[in-house]
């Protein structure tokens, strides 16, 4: 049975995670992530968010983003727009408080996101420990339960060669109500990685947030 189990891996071209050492796995990767940061410290970029609900774009917002030297993210808003018309008197007031409790909603699940996002060494070290690891055609895949809170669940790819993601996909808990999303990487010419594209689904708000990067800008010194 052994041998037509490593036929098969041998045969789809997939290790299995057994043969991988996720200690070092994880130190390389955290490794690989670290120099990088160093390097998107030289950038400032621009995140351009849309928010849906039920299919129809109700909120717009363009934030500024960088990495000052203890690694801290800054992110300053630049502007944001609704195509909520604005009613008058008590019902007013009420939409206003509504507008405010989704606004405070949709903020705690992009700091969320964030934390899949940036994850520390001893962050990637216990998700390494505990996930089901594959290897194929230069991609590395691990997925784990319980990484950030009891119940959820991340998927992240990695490129074998250099160590960098390539996606990240999760899903959690918020509030009661369950939430998912993506992040997807891409690179400079240079071959410094960063994150492209990303979304969010708030199926309890009927609620998508897709966000992109863009205008990354070397800083003057």
């Amino acid at each position: 049975m052994k041998k037509i189990l490593f036929l098969m891996l041998v045969l789809f071209g997939l290790t299995s995670y057994a043969q991988i050492d996720r200690d070092q796995l994880s130190l390389d990767i955290s490794k690989a992530d670290a120099a990088n940061m160093e390097e998107l410290k030289a950038f400032i970029w621009k995140k351009q968010s849309v928010v849906t609900v039920g299919g129809v774009e109700k909120l717009t917002t363009l934030n500024e983003i960088s990495v000052d030297e203890h690694d801290s993210i800054t992110i300053r808003n630049i502007d944001a727009s609704t195509t909520v018309k604005q009613k008058r008197g008590i019902r007013g007031r009420v939409q206003q408080n509504t507008a405010e409790s989704n606004l405070d909603y949709v903020g705690k699940a992009l700091r969320m996101a964030m934390a899949y996002t940036f994850m520390t060494k001893g962050q990637l070290l216990d998700f390494f420990s505990k996930a089901e690891i594959t290897e194929k055609d230069g991609i590395i895949e691990a997925s784990a339960k319980d990484v950030h809170a009891k119940g959820d669940m991340l998927t992240l790819q990695v490129e074998s060669e250099t160590k960098l993601f390539r996606s990240k996909k999760f899903s959690s808990i918020m509030d009661g109500d369950p939430i998912s999303g993506t992040i997807e990487y891409a690179k400079f010419k240079s071959g410094i990685s960063h994150v492209s594209k990303s979304s969010m689904n708030l199926p309890a708000k009927d609620a998508v947030i897709r966000s992109e990067n863009i205008e990354y800008l070397q800083r003057v010194k």
